[in-house]
């Protein structure tokens, strides 16, 4: 996994009116550099706009040091700090208790919806929730 070179494709709509908080899928993508890197990159290369739970930096820095090196893990996490990160406090906790979603995932909406965020996700389970910019899988 290497961080792909800087994507020229117009963003949707989410990343250019908003903050945006992608979930460790959309990580993994752009990493991963993929075919849809293109669709992730405009939101994580304007990191002014991008946002993000310290539980996300965990997932993916994780996995990303397991499959390509601490090397490639520190460059993600060099690339993740540029949004502004959100720590998991009471607040945000108390929040996540009540979606009805898993732990990590709950957690992860919570953060979006309580910094007015789009979310950006490929897992179905967030499908059609409030705030929620869907990409299904090909």
């Amino acid at each position: 996994m290497t961080a792909p070179a800087k994507r020229r494709k117009p963003a949707p709509r989410a990343a250019k009116a908003a903050l945006v908080v992608l979930d460790s899928s959309c990580w993994f993508e752009y990493f991963a550099d993929t075919d849809r890197a293109d669709l992730l990159a405009p939101a994580i290369e304007a990191g002014e706009k991008l946002s993000g739970s310290v539980l996300t930096v965990y997932e993916v820095v994780k996995e990303i040091a397991r499959e390509a090196g601490d090397e490639v893990a520190s460059a993600a996490l060099s690339l993740m700090q540029r949004g502004r990160l959100v720590d998991i406090d009471l607040s945000l906790a108390l929040e996540a208790a009540v979606n009805g979603l898993p732990m990590a995932d709950s957690l992860i909406y919570a953060v979006a919806r309580q910094h007015g965020a789009a979310l950006w996700t490929q897992d179905a389970h967030f499908d059609g929730l409030p705030g929620v910019q869907f990409f299904r899988k090909p």
